[in-house]
C-alpha cells in the first residue's frame, strides 16, 4: 500500500499541533478529562477566588501531582470567561534546545477536548524580534505548555492561544515579548513552571519557599536557575509585573510529597497571581 499523502493533506496535519501527553499527564479520554479538570477545580473554595488576575504562574506536572496546585490558579479564572479572550502562554523547553523564545508554525493545538487557535495577530506582534523564532519542533513533544490547555479551556472555553517555548533567553528579552503582548482585560499571562527538583521533602519546602518569597517581593534577582525549570519566564514575569505596577498572590504552595505521598525526593509547585492598579 503507498503511504502517498497529498500535499494538501500533509499541510492539513501540520497545521494542528497534537496532544503529546495525553494518556500520560492527563486522562486522553475527553469525558474523563472533563471530570478530572471540573473536580480538581471544583475543590477550591470560592472564597479563595479574588480579584481578577493579569498574569498566573502554574505548575505543569501530570495532573496527579500538580493538578490540585494549577487549579487553584485556574479557579481565579471561573467568573472570566467570555471576558478573557486571549491567552500567552511560556514554558520552558524540556526536551529540545531553543535560543530565545519559539512560536510554533502550527495554527491550532488539540487536545482530547478540542482545538485552540493560535492568535495569529499576536505572532505577528513578535515575530520581527531578534529573541523571537518560530519552530514546531520545540513544541511538539513539550508539556509544559500542553497540560495547561485543559484547564483554560473548561474555564474559559473560547479564547486564542500563543505559546511560546522559552530556552535560552533572558528576562529581559521575555519581558521584552511581555509588554508588547500585554493588551487589556481581553489578554491573560500564563507562566508554566515547577519548583525544585528532586530534593528530599523538608529542604525542598524550604527551597521553594524562597523562592515564592522572591516572586512576591518581585526580585527576580532572588530567582536562580536551579529554583524553577521555568526560572527564566518566571524572571521575565516578575520583571514585566514590576514595571507595570502589579502584586503577586500566594494561591498555594505545595509539591509531590503532599499531593501523591512519596517523600524521599519531591518536586516543588506553587500557584500565584498577580493584579494591580493599571493589569487591565
Amino acid at each position: 500500500m503507498s503511504s502517498y499523502l497529498p500535499r494538501e493533506a500533509m499541510q492539513s496535519m501540520s497545521r494542528i499541533r497534537p496532544a503529546a501527553v495525553s494518556g500520560s499527564f492527563y486522562p486522553a479520554g475527553q469525558a474523563a478529562l472533563e471530570q478530572l479538570v471540573d473536580h480538581l477545580l471544583a475543590a477550591v473554595p470560592a472564597a479563595a477566588s479574588g480579584s481578577a488576575p493579569k498574569a498566573l504562574i502554574v505548575p505543569h506536572a501530570g495532573y496527579r501531582y500538580s493538578g490540585p496546585v494549577a487549579a487553584s490558579a485556574y479557579a481565579l479564572l471561573r467568573p472570566l470567561t467570555g471576558a478573557i479572550r486571549r491567552v500567552v502562554l511560556l514554558g520552558p523547553t524540556h526536551r529540545v534546545a531553543v535560543r530565545g523564545l519559539a512560536m510554533p508554525g502550527a495554527q491550532r493545538f488539540a487536545t482530547p477536548l478540542g482545538t485552540v487557535d493560535v492568535d495569529q495577530d499576536a505572532a505577528a506582534a513578535i515575530r520581527q524580534l531578534p529573541q523571537v523564532t518560530t519552530d514546531d519542533l520545540a513544541h511538539a513533544g513539550e508539556h509544559s505548555i500542553e497540560v495547561q490547555l485543559p484547564f483554560l479551556q473548561r474555564t474559559l472555553k473560547q479564547f486564542r492561544l500563543l505559546p511560546l517555548a522559552v530556552g535560552d533567553a533572558t528576562a529581559g528579552e521575555v519581558a521584552e515579548v511581555l509588554e508588547i503582548l500585554w493588551g487589556g482585560p481581553e489578554t491573560l499571562l500564563v507562566v508554566s513552571t515547577d519548583l525544585s527538583h528532586y530534593l528530599a521533602y523538608e529542604a525542598a519546602c524550604a527551597a521553594d519557599r524562597n523562592t515564592v518569597a522572591a516572586i512576591l517581593a518581585l526580585d527576580e534577582e532572588r530567582i536562580g536557575d536551579d529554583d524553577a525549570c521555568g526560572s527564566v519566564p518566571v524572571r521575565g514575569l516578575v520583571r514585566a509585573a514590576r514595571t507595570r505596577g502589579l502584586r503577586a498572590r500566594l494561591l498555594d504552595l505545595r509539591n509531590s510529597g503532599d499531593t501523591a505521598g512519596d517523600r524521599t525526593q519531591v518536586v516543588g509547585y506553587a500557584a500565584l497571581a498577580f493584579a494591580g492598579p493599571d493589569h487591565a
